[in-house]
């Protein structure tokens, strides 16, 4: 973790909340010594109001924490189901569901949080991009832990078939999806939109491998149809990965928009773009 305060995060971030809570006291405490003694709870109000704000940063730092914890959750499970995939490994294929059941409980507790946020402590400007930004982030965590699931499940299916050579480009794939995923976390953790933009550079790669695992194994079905569920199964395990890979693409894009408040969807990244 980089040394020095997080946007969003740091007491710093909050100074303009600070600033306008402070100003808030200051008129409370200007007006003439007799509207102050006809309204000491007032004037003890103002005195506290720096309070609340403190104890919104610390939920802003638990809410991160879950997001975190959940994101662990999700990576874990892309990782064993692939692994449990290519070893036909089914213990470890059932391992993969039940992380996925865990990880919509979550996706259900981090959207609960970040919403309460949003209505009780109506933040602004970076605060408020990061809590908009863990609503989106939670919902593509959840749907990485699908894809995992769906890997799993297909792994399953295949249970009682011959194993045959598949093409590598699956296992790249895998690797090079676990690797957008933990970098995207990387950054989300490290307040790090450089580090998110290397994300969207690898999204081309995995696409690209997708389109020669798809086209390379549609061809080998004509010529050995005895092989066509798992040629077919590997198909659709690689479109998943595709996905995968694209739900750490809109990761990555979710830190940027927290960091930069630029929406880089469907075009390049600043840095890309200078």
């Amino acid at each position: 973790m980089k040394a020095g305060s997080k946007p969003g995060i740091s007491p710093a971030s909050f100074s303009p909340l600070f600033t306008r809570q402070f100003h808030i006291c200051v008129t409370i405490e200007e007006p003439q010594e007799k509207q102050l003694r006809a309204a000491p709870s007032q004037h003890l109000a103002g005195e506290a109001s720096p309070m609340p704000r403190i104890n919104f940063h610390q939920q802003l730092a638990a809410l991160k924490d879950k997001l975190l914890a959940m994101a662990a959750l999700s990576q874990q499970a892309l990782e064993f189901s692939i692994e449990g995939y290519l070893a036909r490994d089914m213990a470890l294929c059932d391992h993969v569901l039940e992380i996925e059941e865990a990880i919509n409980t979550a996706e259900t507790t981090v959207d609960d949080m970040a919403y309460d946020l949003l209505a009780k402590e109506q933040p602004m400007a970076i605060d408020l991009r990061f809590i908009l930004s863990v609503i989106k982030i939670n919902g593509d965590l959840e749907r990485i832990g699908d894809q995992a699931a769906n890997i799993a499940e297909r792994a399953q299916l295949l249970r009682n078939t011959p194993k045959v050579d598949l093409p590598p480009e699956i296992e790249i794939m895998g690797e090079k999806t676990g690797v957008m995923i933990r970098t995207a976390i990387q950054a989300l953790l490290e307040a790090d939109a450089k580090m998110a933009d290397l994300v969207l550079s690898l999204d081309d790669e995995v696409d690209d491998m997708n389109r020669t695992v798809q086209a390379g194994l549609a061809e080998r079905m004509q010529l050995q149809p005895e092989i066509s569920i798992q040629a077919l199964n590997a198909i659709l395990i690689s479109r998943n990965l595709e996905r995968a890979g694209d739900h750490a693409t809109n990761i990555a894009e979710d830190v940027i928009f927290w960091l930069r408040g630029s929406d880089v969807r469907h075009k390049l990244s600043l840095t890309e773009a200078d």
